[in-house]
C-alpha cells in the first residue's frame, strides 16, 4: 500500500489539472475534425483513448521531470518532499514505472491510424526534454506549450490523416494559452527559482507580468476566433469565444497577484474549466 501511495504521489494522479490540460487540446482537435453526421461511437471512443493517453503520458512525464530535477526539487519548498527528491523512491524504480506507463500509452496509441502514430512518436523528444529547458532559457513555458498542445494536431490527424492550416493555426494559439497559464503557475516558485538559478517566463516578465499575459491570451483568443471563421462556425461560437476572453482577461489577469501564491494556483487551476468551455464552444459552433 505504501508503494502504491508513493506511485500515486510520483505520478500526480491526485492532481488531475495536469493530465486534463493535456487532454483538452486533444478533444478540441478531434472535435473540429469530426463529422458528427457519422457514427458517434468513434468520437467517444477516441475521446476515451485521448484521455487515457493524457493520463499515462503526463504520469510518465512527471517521473522523468522529477528524475531530471531532483537536485533542484530538494531546494524548493513546494517540491522538496517529492518521492524522488526525498529519496522515498529510487531513480531505477521510477524509470521502470515511467517505461511501463509509456508502453501502455503505446498500446493506446496503436488504435489510431498510421499517420497519427508517426506524428505522436515524433513528439517524444519534446515530451522528455522539456524539463531541461529551464536550465538554458527563460522560455521553458514555450516548450511546454509546444508539447502540451501537440494533442490538438493528433486529434485532427486521427480523423483526417493529414495536417492542414486550420489545426496548425489553432495549435499556435493554444501554445500562447499555455505560455500564459504556466507563467502564472511559475510565480509560486519564483523566489526559490531565482536563488537556485532556474529560468522561466515568470522571472523574465516579473516586472510587467500582466502585459505579457494579456498579449498571450489575446493572441490565443484571436487565433481561436480565426479557427471558427475558417470552419464556418455559427454565431453562438463567437459569443462563446467572448466568454473565453472574459475568463482570461478578467477572472485570470485582473485577479492575478504576483505575491499571492494561493491565488496563482487557483487561477492556474481555473484553466481546466476553461478547457471544457472551449470544447463546448466548438461543439455549439459546429452543431448549434
Amino acid at each position: 500500500m505504501n508503494q502504491l501511495n508513493l506511485f500515486v504521489e510520483l505520478t500526480r494522479l491526485k492532481k488531475p489539472i495536469g493530465y486534463m490540460l493535456l487532454f483538452w487540446p486533444c478533444s478540441w482537435g478531434l472535435t473540429i475534425a469530426y463529422d458528427f453526421s457519422s457514427n458517434l461511437y468513434v468520437y467517444f471512443f477516441y475521446l476515451l483513448l485521448f484521455f487515457l493517453g493524457s493520463v499515462l503520458m503526463r504520469s510518465a512525464g512527471c517521473i522523468v521531470n522529477d528524475v531530471l530535477d531532483r537536485k533542484f526539487d530538494k531546494k524548493v519548498l513546494r517540491t522538496k518532499d517529492r518521492p524522488i527528491a526525498s529519496g522515498k523512491i529510487s531513480i531505477k524504480l521510477a524509470l521502470l514505472y515511467s517505461g511501463v506507463l509509456c508502453l501502455i500509452a503505446f498500446l493506446v496509441l496503436i488504435n489510431f491510424n498510421f499517420f497519427t502514430i508517426i506524428i505522436a512518436l515524433a513528439s517524444m523528444p519534446l515530451a522528455f526534454t522539456y524539463p531541461l529547458m529551464k536550465r538554458f532559457t527563460y522560455w521553458p513555458q514555450l516548450f511546454l506549450g509546444v508539447t502540451f498542445n501537440y494533442g490538438l494536431l493528433l486529434g485532427w490527424t486521427s480523423i483526417n490523416e493529414e495536417i492542414s492550416l486550420i489545426p496548425i493555426i489553432f495549435y499556435l494559439g493554444a501554445i500562447f494559452w499555455t505560455l500564459g497559464y504556466d507563467t502564472i503557475y511559475g510565480f509560486q516558485d519564483i523566489e526559490d527559482d531565482e536563488i537556485i538559478g532556474v529560468k522561466s517566463t515568470s522571472i523574465k516578465f516579473k516586472q510587467n507580468p500582466k502585459i505579457f499575459l494579456s498579449t498571450c491570451y489575446l493572441i490565443f483568443t484571436l487565433l481561436f476566433i480565426f479557427t471558427g471563421i475558417e470552419l464556418d462556425f455559427n454565431n453562438y461560437f463567437f459569443i462563446g469565444a467572448m466568454a473565453v476572453f472574459f475568463h482570461l482577461s478578467v477572472i485570470q489577469i485582473m485577479n492575478f497577484n504576483i505575491k499571492d501564491r494561493e491565488k496563482c494556483l487557483k487561477i492556474f487551476k481555473s484553466n481546466n474549466f476553461l478547457g471544457l468551455i472551449i470544447l463546448i464552444c466548438i461543439l455549439v459552433g459546429k452543431l448549434g
